[in-house]
Parts: C-alpha cells; sequence; structure tokens
C-alpha cells in the first residue's frame, strides 16, 4: 500500500514518476528475489555453521574477578579483543591480533598468530592460551608475552594443566605424564597396550569424558587405569592401505567381559602413586570423580555392572583407603550416575548432589558424614546442569526445565531458605555462564523466532542490558512454516512434535511426508530454540523440494523425568515404536498429507527405531533409510546396552523381540540401510546381518557405506550422505 501511494504521489511529475516507478520496481524484484532464495545441501550442512548460522559474540566470557566481559570483534579488518562492562557496556580495547604477535616476537615464543587464540583469563589483566604445544601468557597492563616451561611433545593428547598453574598432566598413547619447569616425568609405564592410563574409561557413559583429575591444590593427580585385556578383539579394517589391514579395537558386547578400572592417585611431593582400594568385583564401574577441598579424600560413585545400585564412597587420599560411603541408592530398573558431588562454597563441610531418587533430576544438600540435610529443588521438571554458587555460598544455580519441557531457564536456590529464583523469563532456551562472585549472569538465548540473544541478568533476575541480538540468518530465503505442538501417547502423556509444512503450501494438495526420528534415551529433539532444536536445515531443504517433515520425541527420550523414560525399559523398540505410530496416525489425520507417500529416517537408535518399524509395522511407511542401525542388541556394548536391556541371559525375551531379524519376514518397503565402514560405536556386523539375513529370506535391502568414516558421516562427506537420502526419497515417494 506505501508503494501504491508513492506511486500516486509522484503522478504529477512524469520524469520522476517514470525513474521512480523504475527504482521502486526494481527495489520489489530485489525484494521478491531474495526471499525466493533456496538452500543448497552445502547450506543444510556446512553453510549452517558458517554464513547461515546467527551472529555471535565470539569467545565471550567472564574476565576472572570482575564484571566486565571479553569478546573478539573485527575492527577495520583486525581481530581485538574487547572488553565491555555489563552494567553500563562501556568498551575498552585490550589487544588485537597485530599486537599480540608483536609481544610473543619480542618474548622470543617462536609463535607467530594467524587468527587470535582461544584464551582463558587468569586474572583480571592476564590470560593464557595454548598454541603449538606451549602454553603462553599474555599481561594486558604491561603488553608482555611469556611463555610457560612446560611444553608438550607433538603426540601429546588429554592435556589438563592443575589448579596452581605449575604443572600439566597428558598422556602419550596408553601411558600418562606430567610436565614441570621444561621436565618431562613418566607416572605410568605400561608397556601392554591394552592397559590404558589417564584417559576416560566406561566408553564415556556415566557423564565421563577424561581420564584425570587434579586436586584443588594442586598436589595430587588422580588417574584412571583401565585394564581392557580380557575384553574381546574387534575387527576394524583400514582400507586405505594395501592390502587392507585389520587394526583390532575392544569392543565388549552385552554379556560378555568387560574391562576393570581402577583410580591411581599420584602426589606431587612423593613421586609416589597409591591405588584406590576400591574391592571386587573388578568389572564394576567407578564414575563421579570428586576431591574434598583439604584433599585429604577422594570420593567415587561405583556402579554395580547391573546398574542398579550405587554407593558413593569416600577414600582417604593418602592410602587410597575406604573409610564410608555417604549416599547410596539403589533402583528396581536402574541407577545412572552423570555428576560429580560438588563441595559448597565456603562450607568445606557440606556438598550437593544430583539424583532422580524422586523421579526427576534435582539437588540434594549433604554434609560430609553423607547426612542429608535437605532436598534443595522439587518439582515435576528437572535441573539439567548444575552450574555453581555465589562467593559466599548462600545460592546455588542451575539450568532447569522449570518451564516446561522444551524450555531450559536460568535458576538459582537458596540453601537455607529453599528459595528458587527463576532468573531468566523469556520463553525459549537460555544457556547462562556465572560470574567468580556469582553476581551476574551471562546469558544465550535463542527461540523458534529469535535467532541469538546475549543479555546480562543480576542474580535478582533483573535484565541488566541487552549485549548483542543476531539478525535471522534466514531472512532471505522462502522457507516452511514450521510449528511446535503435542499429541497425546497412549498412556496420556504429552508428546512433543515439529512439523515443517512445504514452502508454497497449499492447503487443497497432497504432500509425501518425511518423519525423522531418534527415539532413544538422553536424546530430546524437539527445544525451544532456533530451528527447534535441529542443528541443521536439512528439513527446510526438504520443505522446499515440496515434502512435509515431522518428528516427535516419545517415551524414552531426555528430560521428561524418571518414570517416562524407563518405560522403555528390557523392552527397547516398544513403546518407542508405539508413540511414532501415533505420529503417523496424527499425520494421516491432516487433510494435506498423503498417507501412501509416507517416508522415515533415523540413525544409530534411530536406525534402530526404523528398521523395527518398517519389519514390525511393515504397512505404515513407503520407503525408509536407517544409519548406523542397532539390529541385535546382544552385539551392542555392555554399558549402554545392559542398562537398558539387561544381558541376553537375563532378558533373553527382550534381546528376541528387538532383534530386527525375527521379523525381517515382514518387510514390504522400500529401505535404505547406510553405514561407516569404521564404526566401532555400532559396530559394521550389523548391517552385515541383516543383509545376510535379507538374502537368506529373499529381501531386498538397499545399502551404501562409507569408507573412512565411523558411527557417523562428518565434513564434507556429509553432503554427499544427504544427497544420497533425498534423492533416495525423492525416487520412492
Amino acid at each position: 500500500t506505501e508503494l501504491t501511494i508513492s506511486l500516486a504521489a509522484l503522478s504529477k511529475n512524469k520524469m520522476k514518476k517514470t525513474f521512480f516507478t523504475s527504482v521502486i520496481l526494481a527495489f520489489i524484484t530485489s525484494f521478491c528475489i531474495a526471499q525466493e532464495k533456496q538452500l543448497s545441501m552445502e547450506d543444510a550442512f556446512l553453510n549452517v555453521r558458517t554464513s547461515l548460522a546467527p551472529q555471535t559474540l565470539q569467545q565471550i566470557q567472564w574476565i576472572k574477578g570482575t564484571n566486565k566481559l571479553s569478546y573478539l570483534d573485527t575492527k577495520s579488518g583486525k581481530q581485538v579483543l574487547i572488553s565491555k562492562h555489563a552494567e553500563d557496556s562501556k568498551e575498552t580495547t585490550l589487544v588485537d591480533l597485530a599486537g599480540l604477535n608483536t609481544s610473543l616476537r619480542t618474548a622470543g615464543t617462536g609463535v607467530e598468530l594467524r587468527k587470535f587464540p582461544n584464551i582463558e583469563w587468569l586474572s583480571d589483566s592476564k590470560f593464557r592460551f595454548m598454541q603449538q604445544g606451549k602454553e603462553l601468557n599474555y599481561d594486558i597492563k604491561s603488553k608482555v608475552a611469556a611463555i610457560k616451561e612446560h611444553s608438550l611433545p607433538e603426540n601429546a593428547e588429554n592435556a589438563e594443566e592443575d589448579p596452581s598453574g605449575k604443572r600439566i598432566a597428558y598422556t602419550v598413547k596408553n601411558n600418562l605424564l606430567i610436565a614441570e619447569a621444561g621436565k618431562q616425568k613418566t607416572i605410568t609405564n605400561d608397556t601392554e597396550e591394552n592397559i590404558v592410563n589417564g584417559k576416560s574409561v566406561h566408553r564415556e557413559e556415566f557423564g565421563i569424558s577424561k581420564g584425570t583429575f587434579w586436586s584443588p591444590k594442586g598436589n595430587f593427580l588422580a588417574f584412571y587405569r583401565m585394564d581392557q585385556t580380557m575384553v574381546a578383539d574387534y575387527p576394524v579394517i583400514d582400507w586405505t592401505s594395501r592390502p587392507a589391514k585389520n587394526i583390532n579395537v575392544k569392543y565388549p558386547m552385552a554379556g560378555e567381559k568387560s574391562h576393570e578400572v581402577t583410580l591411581g592417585v599420584y602426589s606431587v611431593a612423593t613421586g609416589k602413586t597409591i591405588y584406590v582400594q576400591t574391592g571386587e568385583p573388578k568389572d564394576q564401574y567407578l564414575t563421579n570423580i570428586a576431591w574434598s577441598p583439604d584433599e585429604q579424600h577422594i570420593y567415587i560413585a561405583v556402579l554395580n555392572r547391573d546398574q542398579n545400585h550405587m554407593k558413593l564412597n569416600s577414600y582417604n587420599a593418602l592410602s587410597g583407603a575406604f573409610e564410608k560411603t555417604l549416599v547410596d541408592e539403589k533402583d528396581a530398573k536402574y541407577v545412572e550416575p552423570l555428576h560429580p558431588m560438588v563441595f559448597v562454597n565456603g562450607h568445606p563441610d557440606q556438598f550437593i548432589w544430583q539424583s532422580m531418587r524422586d523421579g526427576f533430576n534435582h539437588l540434594y544438600l549433604y554434609n560430609s558424614n553423607g547426612k542429608l540435610i535437605k532436598q534443595l529443588t522439587k518439582g515435576k521438571w528437572l535441573v539439567t546442569n548444575f552450574t555453581g554458587f555465589d562467593a559466599s555460598g548462600q545460592k546455588a544455580f542451575f539450568t532447569s526445565t522449570i518451564a516446561g519441557p522444551v524450555n531450559r531457564d536460568f535458576c538459582s536456590v537458596d540453601l537455607k531458605s529453599g528459595k528458587i529464583i527463576r532468573i531468566t523469563s523469556d520463553s525459549g532456551t537460555h544457556s547462562s555462564i556465572l560470574n567468580e562472585s556469582g553476581t551476574m549472569i551471562l546469558d544465550q538465548f535463542s527461540n523458534t523466532t529469535t535467532a541469538r540473544q546475549w543479555s546480562v541478568y543480576s542474580a535478582s533476575g533483573k535484565k541488566v542490558s541487552t549485549l548483542f541480538n543476531a539478525d535471522n540468518p534466514l531472512k532471505d530465503y522462502k522457507l516452511g512454516e514450521m510449528s511446535l505442538f503435542t499429541i497425546k501417547s497412549e498412556s496420556g502423556d504429552d508428546l512433543y512434535c515439529r512439523l515443517y509444512k512445504p514452502v508454497n503450501f497449499d492447503a487443497t494438495k497432497k504432500y509425501p511426508v518425511i518423519v525423522y526420528q531418534y527415539g532413544g534415551p538422553h536424546a530430546q529433539l524437539i527445544t525451544n530454540s532456533w530451528n527447534a532444536g535441529s542443528g541443521d536445515l536439512w528439513f527446510q531443504y526438504l520443505a522446499e523440494r515440496g515434502f512435509v517433515v515431522f518428528t516427535l520425541d516419545p517415551r524414552g527420550s531426555d528430560n521428561r523425568g524418571k518414570e517416562f523414560e524407563q518405560t522403555t525399559f528390557r523392552h527397547l523398540g516398544d513403546k518407542e515404536l508405539q508413540d511414532q505410530l501415533k505420529g503417523a496416525d496424527y499425520l494421516k489425520s491432516l487433510a494435506f498429507v498423503d498417507s501412501n507417500r509416507m517416508g522415515l529416517i533415523g540413525w544409530s537408535y534411530g536406525g534402530f527405531m526404523t528398521t523395527s518399524m518398517m519389519t514390525r509395522y511393515p504397512k505404515v511407511f513407503k520407503a525408509a533409510v536407517a544409519g548406523g542401525p542397532v539390529i541385535d542388541w546382544s552385539m551392542y556394548e555392555i554399558m549402554y546396552g545392559e542398562r537398558y536391556m539387561d544381558t541376553p541371559e537375563q532378558n533373553p525375551e527382550g534381546y528376541k523381540n528387538g532383534n530386527v531379524i525375527n521379523h525381517l519376514d515382514n518387510l514390504t518397503g522400500k529401505l535404505l540401510v547406510i553405514h561407516g565402514a569404521q564404526d566401532a560405536t555400532v559396530v559394521w556386523q550389523h548391517s552385515m546381518m541383516l543383509l545376510k539375513a535379507g538374502v537368506d529370506k529373499g529381501k531386498q535391502i538397499d545399502f551404501m557405506v562409507y569408507p573412512g568414516h565411523e558411527h557417523n558421516v562428518r565434513g564434507k562427506d556429509r553432503v554427499h550422505l544427504f544427497n544420497k537420502i533425498t534423492q533416495y526419497f525423492i525416487d520412492n515417494l
């Protein structure tokens, strides 16, 4: 209307009218073209992390001990480290890349930076970073750079500096070393390659992500020692050599022998190592390592192999002797410790423990003797991440689903009164960073309509300032309408769903559908965040090509509470499939859905769900793609498999019913199976046995293998993968 009025207003002057009409029509044409841009597959999987990612404040973080933030910016073509005061937004330039390089050359470090490094603040004026195996420091005030004298060898891995900053622990192959003052000290010297020190264990289940644990003052180093000599070898083929080589890995399958883990404690003062006396059986799980503030005790959440009984034990750090059990938890199905105990600031006799004992993950306050003081948080919502305390230890901070399962909010709880404050208020997903004193919060926020926003909150919940609002990186693209909603499961639970309508949607037409699923534990596909939790743009790519795209989080998925998750116990593939069928029924009820052209895709657990659906309910989907699928749970690893299915001996019926091959006679639709040739998570044997059964039973199964890739196809080859998948659905739907 405004454009029409503008044209009318110009009618008195024909020359002006002609000129401005041309300008306006050119603008309209340009605007329409911009809105008509289509995504490429490279956009969907590669550019989504670069040019099509929401802009952000690079490396934004609190400067230690202050209410100031630092982040990287580009000014006049130069990378610059900026400081901004959280309350008044006053900006200061700290150092640019050229200045940092000048200081590094002056100090004779031998390091020349091409881009600004990832930094960590040591004080309000000094930061450090690693480069070329060297630890370097830079002082903002003096503009002086320095190199620390504990450089690491090129083949060093798993580096972790002690709290004092004097030494770094690291691994070389299967042994643990420490670098200090330019010297290297060997802590372990195991010549058997299947005895591994200082690395993560138990296949990184139970929240385990590393293998070394410095004490609070850096006087001791605890480390995992994993003996896997008793675990069966599993062949993984290297196809790049001539002839191809077999590389054995240790893969403990459900019901078979597991590795044996112990915890060593190295004393910096004595140079000696003791091993914690965790006792029998040797195949128990040692999880969630923590230290007491005075370094006298070390704590381990010891879990039995059945995973239904956990003991949080205290051990003497000097002798390794068992002292007492602080927390004892049992469950008829499984206990899953994921978080170490955390001692309260200023109160070394109190710690917080996280537990699902009341059905939802909450915070519990204990004294150091193991007496429960109080349950700090409670309700039909979960604590998803514990962040820390304020300086006095009066408040604890955490992220939760307090505003609903698809949202994340930052909250605090008063340890004395139990009062909970929801600090963030905007509906969506908040990811927050607490400053050192616990007075200010840096918050990154998004929802389905907000690409990214950086803000600062006070601990009381007041929004102090908004630092940055990102533009919509997809504003020039014509996208499908996306919606979030719920449907009911047969048990009455809300099942969260996400649906993309095709671009240029016409309600009078019938469209083909692609359902993307996962369905297993520790996964939540749908959140109130940018692109509704989808990390790529493939769903929108499909919407541009005329597909309806649908996803549903079934029972068994994450962040809904223990009962919702554990309903699949010992019967994986039953309740989850029933919920996916509810989703299929919903789709069939939509007038614009062609129920005869429905496709299904899933990877890993989703691959298990996909092959299960196609063989147990063969009339629902016309075509499906299963990537890295679990076919037979007896061939999956112990820690995950036995938690949810028990052993094959304990649960023969569950394993039988969950084996896709036992239902293969029912397959009628088109099925493409994809597997990475070097997959050591869901080993290639799963797909091989499915294909063998297909040949035996006269069933046609399409197959694609990706040499050189493990459990998923990453990097540029991911474009090839999804071109393959997309074409399969175009051809068959």
